[in-house]
């Protein structure tokens, strides 16, 4: 699944309505974001490679021409890039090869590169929100601007992540990624009510 089959038109049009309504009842800015991944992780690919080609040389090797080094080289390099293209088509296999620390933060870094890249810091109260979704790595972050995080307790955005999460796993991301907008809106319009010449600064609904 890539960013821009993950929901149909008419689900896009939901996401954008529902970041409308919420914006109608507070200066809270939300955009969703859904990316492919976070980062392109080419080390995995050359760590696969080199082991699955590593493997398959030894063995060949061994059990065709005995200890034969120009043998074994022969063989390693041939093997290599077809494991390396393999690896990049197979998104499962090259998760695994990707330790999940590295994996948090490269989304974690996704999230602020894009943050500021799309101006929510900009914002007027600093209250712009973002919701990445990066459909690689299989992880969601919410990044919040400092206004917003000031009076936001702690926990609010783990649950609103877990509600994501828990649609994605479903397939009903379209139904909880709302569902996380509208719970974000009731918080916020309690601390920062809409203004009368509030404006929309910012995307509804971006897609890379």
């Amino acid at each position: 699944m890539i960013a821009k089959e993950l929901f149909t038109e008419a689900e896009r049009k939901r996401i954008e309505s529902a970041v409308q309504q919420v914006e109608k009842q507070t200066s809270g800015e939300i955009v969703p974001m859904v990316v492919d991944e976070s980062y392109d992780y080419p080390r995995a690919e050359i760590l696969g490679a080199g082991l699955f080609s590593l493997a398959t040389a030894v063995s060949l090797s061994w059990g065709f021409f005995g200890e034969s080094l120009w043998h074994f080289l022969w063989l390693f390099a041939l093997c290599y890039f077809p494991f390396k293209l393999l690896i990049r088509k197979l998104p499962t296999l090259r998760r695994r090869l990707i330790h999940p620390v590295e994996i948090s933060a490269e989304v974690e870094e996704k999230a602020i590169i894009s943050f500021l890249e799309q101006g929510l810091h900009h914002t007027r109260d600093e209250t712009g929100i973002l919701f990445l979704i990066s459909l690689f790595e299989r992880r969601v972050h919410v990044l919040a601007d400092r206004g917003i995080n000031d009076v936001v307790p702690a926990n609010f955005w783990d649950e609103v992540v877990q509600t994501i999460t828990e649609g994605i796993h479903r397939g009903d991301t379209c139904n909880a990624l709302c569902a996380a907008i509208e719970s974000c809106g009731q918080l916020l319009a309690e601390h920062f009510p809409v203004k009368g010449d509030d404006t929309d600064e910012l995307p509804n609904l971006i897609i890379e």
